[in-house]
């Protein structure tokens, strides 16, 4: 099974309300529609520019800014429900930063035709998410969503650095892990990337990487972003032989459009030159003190 999907390389911007970042949002999903995206994927934090809707003082206020986006949350998630049943298509939301029971979290909405499917909430924060904004991890709970071309999990931004969640995912099913990334330095930006091709060669999978970039001087979370997008894949038969699907011109606007073919992941997972996989399975990944739950969810 084959699957068009659409990476964004997303410039933060401003806007003056919140139809104003309505259609500018739609004018990016019609754009990878126009490409026969079938799957669209937003970077992390882009949903931190609804913040210019705020005046200064809430714009420059950590705290009191991820108040102010959590009351924009179901109008946020109608926008992109509403965009996935008008493009037919599935949408995974830049993330947003929410209140669940007075812990802030930053979570992945994804969506389909159906409307809101669910969610994958980020495990490992980054020292400013911890230290100065007050991200909270999330509980540790894995979604993996059942599309008709395959399955697909996501790991936002830190995770893709660590082996857990790709390999709970891909143990239960996926052959896809989604990577939306938001990043201040070339630094950043490579700690994701190299995380992400490590995800893809452990477990022979197609990993995904969409990154925020350009200036936001009014944000003191998203000032400065530097990245770009990327396809990867396991360096193995019949693959590009150093795992690079392909990549977009650093920081600058659009999509990175890709067509991804499933049955090559079922092909060297079975046949590969090596098994990693197969060997990475039975290694025992988990918390010390939290258990693991993967959820499936249909879009």
């Amino acid at each position: 099974m084959k699957v068009t999907i659409a990476a964004a390389q997303y410039p933060i911007t401003e806007h003056k309300t919140f139809a104003d970042w309505r259609t500018h949002i739609e004018e990016w999903v019609a754009d990878a529609a126009r490409q026969q995206a079938q799957l669209v994927l937003f970077p992390e934090y882009g949903s931190m520019e609804l913040v210019s809707l705020f005046n200064p003082e809430v714009q420059t206020d950590l705290t009191r800014q991820v108040r102010e986006l959590d009351s924009l949350r179901q109008d946020f998630c109608q926008a992109f429900a509403d965009l996935a049943r008008q493009y037919n298509l599935i949408i995974v939301a830049p993330t947003l930063p929410v209140i669940e029971e007075g812990n802030l979290l930053n979570r992945a909405y994804v969506f389909s035709a159906k409307g809101m499917v669910g969610y994958q909430d980020k495990f490992f924060m980054t020292r400013f998410e911890d230290e100065e904004w007050g991200i909270n991890s999330a509980p540790k709970t894995l979604t993996l969503f059942d599309a008709p071309w395959g399955s697909f999990g996501i790991q936002i931004c830190f995770d893709v650095e660590f082996a857990l969640g790709s390999q709970w995912l891909s143990a239960a099913g996926a052959s896809l892990i989604l990577a939306p990334s938001c990043t201040e330095s070339l630094r950043g930006s490579t700690r994701v990337h190299v995380g992400a091709r490590a995800r893809a060669l452990e477990n022979q999978a197609f990993t995904v990487v969409s990154q925020t970039i350009g200036v936001a001087p009014w944000s003191p979370v998203v000032d400065v972003n530097y990245g770009y997008a990327a396809f990867y894949c396991t360096p193995d038969k019949d693959m590009p032989e150093e795992g690079i699907i392909s990549t977009y011109t650093p920081q600058k606007a659009g999509w990175l459009v890709q067509t991804l073919d499933f049955t090559q992941i079922e092909s060297v997972r079975q046949d590969g030159q090596v098994f990693n996989f197969k060997h990475h399975s039975r290694l025992a990944a988990g918390f010390v003190d939290e258990p693991v739950e993967v959820v499936r969810r249909q879009v």
